[in-house]
């Protein structure tokens, strides 16, 4: 009898174990200028984790997002992360969405020996922080698309699509802002140019106007920017008050809701790098684009990008933890470095998008669309484009 009571208490500790969920930690800006980008995130992961626990979730386990509001703070964000690991004990993180947030924060995870993947910040660094010979294991993935990839899409927009020669530089004084301006820099020497104006700016600089004249001044025939949406739509109607129309063209976080809102008309036009348009153009993308109005009660999308690259963040890191067999961080490590099951994304069907000595799913502009602004939203600025993009 007591060996049958032994038998049978083991069997309940076992089922109970089995039916812990497994913890995922979800970072990202949830209130301030950043959050379209970080709602957008989010429930694209939410949309995500209610799709894989409604097929059984992983090893048998619910996956339980713990959900952090990092206010695109970098000290804030260094907090979570350490909170996340510290006291959730979550097995893994996606999200992240400011590159100086990613940059201070993305340690911990390192140091913890826990996988991260990072669901939107795009600074060329994120990746590169903790690489070989200095550190043998990098734990730091990423979906978004990095910032030297973009800024040479944006010259080649600039340059040899709109034949412009003479280029401002319009950037924020964030990590995001000056890392993507070395960037614009770098991909503008490689076309024999430099830049007849750079400008700097702060997070709510309301007011514009000197930097454009001097831009202006300069001769300058198209600004290329890299900030976020409030400060971006403060550079459009600042152009408009000048009555300088001039090209707008940035990264990606020119299709942000609130620079498209803030900037209204003056908008139009603006043209920016996309890894995902919000287009029905393939069955995967309309069943997410049904999926997000069931979520969120909206048809509108503040920044798709986010929110798609943090739905497939999601599905990648879980079929990552089935592959593994287990919720050790070396071992989801491994398998993120070596997937031998296809994921089918929204963005893309990633086969085998990372290895021990690449942690980056978008590694060709192949993967990612022009778009431009018209009415009010984000469409593909090229037929050729959208042609692409049909998929299944």
């Amino acid at each position: 009898m007591l060996r049958l009571l032994l038998a049978l208490f083991c069997l309940t500790v076992l089922a109970a174990e089995a039916q812990d969920p497994v913890k995922i930690g979800v970072s990202g800006p949830f209130t301030g200028g950043s959050s379209p980008m970080g709602i957008s995130m989010r429930e694209g992961i939410r949309i995500a984790a209610e799709r894989i626990n409604a097929d059984g979730g992983v090893l048998g386990r619910p996956i339980v997002l713990v959900e952090r509001d990092d206010e695109a703070s970098n000290e804030r964000g260094a907090q979570v992360a350490q909170a996340l690991i510290d006291k959730e004990r979550v097995v893994a993180s996606v999200g992240i969405v400011n590159t100086g947030v990613a940059l201070a924060s993305q340690r911990f995870y390192q140091h913890a020996r826990i996988p991260v993947i990072t669901s939107v910040a795009t600074g060329s660094l994120i990746t590169k922080q903790f690489v070989p010979p200095r550190y043998p294991d990098n734990f730091v993935f990423r979906i978004s698309a990095n910032d030297t990839l973009q800024a040479a899409m944006i010259v080649v927009e600039a340059v040899d699509r709109g034949g412009l020669r003479r280029v401002a530089i319009f950037h924020d004084a964030t990590n995001y802002g000056q890392l993507g301006r070395e960037d614009l820099e770098r991909a503008l020497v490689a076309h024999g140019i430099r830049p007849v104006a750079v400008e700097r700016f702060e997070l709510r600089e309301a007011d514009m106007t000197a930097q454009l004249r001097r831009a202006r001044d300069a001769g300058a025939q198209g600004v290329l920017t890299y900030g976020i949406g409030p400060e971006l739509a403060q550079i459009a109607n600042g152009m408009a008050r000048l009555n300088w129309r001039v090209p707008l063209i940035g990264s990606w976080t020119l299709a942000m809701s609130n620079f498209i809102d803030n900037a209204g008309p003056n908008a139009e036009g603006a043209r920016m790098p996309q890894t995902f348009i919000a287009e029905p153009t393939s069955t995967r993308r309309r069943d997410f684009l049904d999926a997000w109005k069931k979520s969120s009660g909206s048809t509108r999308i503040p920044v798709p990008p986010a929110a798609a690259q943090g739905y497939d963040s999601l599905l990648l890191l879980a079929t990552a933890i089935r592959q593994a067999g287990s919720t050790d961080g070396d071992r989801i490590r491994e398998a993120l470095e070596d997937l031998r099951v296809k994921v089918d994304g929204v963005i893309m069907t990633y086969d085998r998008p990372f290895s021990k000595d690449n942690h980056e799913a978008i590694t060709d502009a192949s993967d990612i669309f022009m778009g431009e602004v018209r009415d009010g939203q984000v469409v593909f600025a090229y037929d050729a484009d959208r042609r692409r993009a049909i998929g299944p």
